[in-house]
Order: structure tokens, then sequence, then C-alpha cells
């Protein structure tokens, strides 16, 4: 029989204790310890922001709220960059190397809840944080601050930057901070979203571009002279209809959405105006462009066959997330020594509460953290403007649990955990992952240079473009 080395049963013994267990090293300690420090204040701001539930280009409340948390901690912050005034820059330090973090904070409109687990709007018909922004933009401002507080101290050197970003549903406010040249300066971007699971974030998103479509038709009475009309709402159910035969002939990885805004306004009048709000998504650019391109034409045939005018207005459209697996290993490494997220029975409970009022397994918490996953060549899901800084810039990206398992997202569920404990645990859990990991990068310059050399090689000789109209940002289109 062979014996073990020694040298080999200590390292069977080190594999065998749980990473949390294991050393962290004083800096961790102690941004751990200035975030706590923060609990108080960081629960207070993102509660006023989920109570405010500002939707896109009109977070003024939620805005001010984390500027002035970051002006009041020392920061020197720049409001309305890019032409959006809820939009802003909170700066510290000096010098490299410069590490930015993204904060959102706007709601969804129409899922208004309070925090308790049955249906039961806050305010009828008003929006909502169905996707955790109060908690997201909040986090990532005491990450920052916590980092600030250790380049003050001498613990750490370079320059941290909170982004303020808003209208993330629905106008893609980044994409402008993008084009300005915002990120520009930075070597690292950090990020997170809320989730239902707890991870470090290698996988990407779908491409999108948004068109608004408009007919323009001639009125007449609907019984009188209807052969006077020419129908815009005619146009309209020619143009889905085309829409949603074509969904036969794409390929599995496009999506394509759209949202009747005007069809017409009382029966008896032929409507001589229609709108509607086209998306379309694909796992990359390259392949959501030719969809794009046929489904404008499409607009054009509805158009002939209707004998009416019409006209296309781009909104915006955002890349799909450009991976970085290195920062995504040393965040995955950070989450192991934090631990897994431990909830109270009367969390648990609420858990299973809103899991049974949705229809889904009564399981509670998924508080596990994941594995360190593989990359998927086609990931499938939802879109982010984050995609657009991840190609200019190296993007760290992790999500932390914030509602149960299989809770439907953008929906009352999540809106109801965002205001109480359990989102407020995924909140501070994200904060210091965040945070830890932003310690790596500023004292491993090495650390950064091979996040970088991966993002070199993943972007390759892509050039970034912007995929926005002229005339600046659609603030009041609401």
């Amino acid at each position: 029989m062979k014996h073990c080395t020694p040298v080999f049963l200590l390292l069977t013994f080190l594999l065998a204790i749980p990473v949390q267990a294991q050393k962290m090293s004083k800096e961790k300690k102690t941004l751990i310890d200035h975030i706590e420090q923060q609990r108080s204040e960081m629960t207070a701001i993102s509660d006023s922001i989920w109570a405010l539930a500002e939707v896109a280009f009109e977070e003024q409340g939620s805005s001010e709220l984390l500027a002035s948390y970051a002006e009041n901690n020392g920061f020197q912050v720049t409001r309305g960059v890019a032409g959006m005034p809820t939009a802003f820059v909170a700066t510290y330090g000096s010098g490299k190397p410069v590490i930015g973090i993204l904060g959102e904070f706007d709601a969804l409109p129409g899922i208004s809840q309070k925090a308790q687990p049955t249906k039961s709007p806050l305010k009828e018909g008003a929006a909502g944080h169905g996707c955790g922004h109060n908690l997201f933009g909040t986090a990532s401002l005491g990450a920052a601050i916590a980092i600030k507080k250790m380049i003050e101290d001498g613990s750490l050197k370079g320059t941290v930057k909170f982004y303020g970003t808003p209208a993330e549903e629905k106008f893609f406010g980044k994409i402008w901070m993008v084009e300005a040249g915002l990120f520009d300066d930075l070597d690292v971007c950090m990020d997170w979203h809320p989730a239902a699971e707890t991870k470090a974030d290698v996988q990407s998103s779908l491409a999108l571009v948004d068109f608004i479509v408009e007919f323009h038709g001639q009125a007449a009475h609907a019984a009188g002279d209807p052969w006077n009309g020419r129908s815009a709402s005619d146009a309209l159910e020619l143009y889905t209809t085309g829409i949603n035969y074509y969904r036969e002939h794409v390929k599995p990885t496009v999506r394509i959405h759209y949202h009747i805004q005007d069809g017409g306004q009382v029966v008896n009048v032929v409507p001589d105006y229609s709108k509607l709000w086209v998306r379309v998504r694909d796992t990359k650019r390259e392949g959501l462009a030719p969809v794009y391109e046929h489904v404008k034409r499409m607009a054009e045939g509805a158009a002939i066959m209707a004998n009416v005018d019409h006209e296309v207005s781009l909104v915006s459209g955002i890349y799909e997330l450009l991976v970085n697996r290195t920062g995504g290993a040393a965040m995955h490494k950070n989450l192991e020594l934090l631990g897994d997220i431990t909830y109270t029975p009367e969390e648990i409970a609420f858990a299973k509460k809103i899991q049974e009022a949705v229809n889904k397994p009564t399981v509670g918490m998924n508080s596990k953290l994941k594995p360190f996953e593989k990359t998927k060549e086609n990931p499938g899901g939802g879109s982010t403007d984050v995609g657009d800084v991840s190609w200019v810039v190296p993007t760290i990206r992790m999500g932390a649990t914030v509602a149960p398992k299989d809770t439907p997202w953008h929906s009352w569920a999540v809106v109801a955990c965002g205001g109480m404990s359990i989102g407020h645990k995924g909140m501070l859990h994200a904060s210091k992952a965040l945070g830890m990991t932003m310690i790596d990068l500023y004292k491993d310059p090495k650390l950064i240079e091979e996040v970088k050399a991966e993002f070199k090689e993943r972007k390759g000789d892509h050039e970034y473009k912007a995929l926005i109209p002229e005339g600046g940002p659609p603030v009041g289109s609401n």
C-alpha cells in the first residue's frame, strides 16, 4: 500500500475546510465592517426607493437619495450626465486603478405591491420594484463607500466610481452614458443583479432593438361611409399578424415582442392612427440585425395592404453581455468566503406563502451558492444595457438571492420581497461580495491584467457602435 506524503495530507486537510472557515484577509474584514456600519442607512435608502417606485427617466427622488448619500460620504458627484437629469457619477480617489460600479434604481409600471406575501397593491395601478432595483443601486453604492473609506485610510490606492444609471427597464440609459465616454477611463467595472439564486454571473444576455411603428390613415364614419376611411387599425392588425406568422421562420434564439399603444379610440370611427412598440431580440447583435430589417419591411407591406402611410422610429438597441470568466472566478471565490445567506423561520414562511400564491412548489429560499458555471453558447433569458458597458470595459457580474425560488420576475412577488428583510439580506450580501472583489482588483495588478486580456480576446476586432437615434435620450417620453 502506498503511503501519503505529508504535503498531500496537508493539501487534503485544507481542501476539506469550508472556504468560509479559511482565513479572510484583514482588508476584507474591514470592508465587511464598513458595510455593516451602513446597514441601517442602506436599508432606509432601499426602502425609500422601493416606496417611491419611479419609472424610467422619472426617478428624481430615487436618484437624489443615492447621489446625496454619496456626496455626504465624501464623493464628488456630477448630476445630470449624458443628457439625463437622473443620471449621475460619484467619484473618489485619484490615480490607477480606476474601478467602477453600476447602480440602477428605476421601477416597473403597474405592479405596485405591499411588503406582504399575498397580492395587494400599495397603490392601485402604480409602479413597483419587480426587478429589485431599489436594492441594486443601494448595494452598489454601499460597496463603493466602503472602498472609499479604505482609500481614505491608505489601505487601498486608486479611484472608485459609482454610476447612477436610470431607465434600465425601458430606454436603456447606460447606452447614452457609454456614448458620452463616461466609462472610458475605467480599468474594470462591477455589476450585480437581484435574483432568486446567488452566483458569480458568467452568462451572456440577449441583444435587442426597440422601435416604434405608426400608421396614418383617413378617419370616417364606421357605418355611414366606411368606404371613405383608410384604417390605421387594419394596418396594425395586418402587421401583427405578419409578425406572428414570421415567428415560425426565425431561429430558436430569436424573440419578437410587441405592445399595442394605440389601436383607435372609439368603435364607430374608422381610426386614422395606430401605434405599437416592437422589440426584437437574439443572442448576438449580428443575429438580431437581419430580423430587425425584415420586421421593418413588413411594416411597409402592412401599410400598402391597408392603403395607409407608415413610419418607423428607432428607440434604442443594446448589446449582449460580453462575459469575463477571469473576473467571475475572482467573484466566486469571494462568494465562497462569505458563505450562504441564512434566513429566519419567519422569512422562510413568507417565501413559502409567496410560492403558494403563484402556484409554485413551497420550497422556500434558494440560499446555497451555485457552483461556478460553464458559460453557455445560447443562455436565453433577458436583456440589459450592462451589455453595452461590457463592450467598452471589462465587466464583472454577480447575482444575489432577494426572492424565493421560482418566483415570477417582474411581478408583485418580487416587489413584496424587495420591501422587507429577504431583500435587505440579499442587498447586503451583494454589497460585501462586490466590495471584496474590488479589493482583489486594487491589491493585485496582475488580476486586472488578466481580466483585461480576456476582455480583449473576447472582443476581438469588433468596434462598438451604439444603436441609438439622433437627438439624445428620450427623456419625458413616458
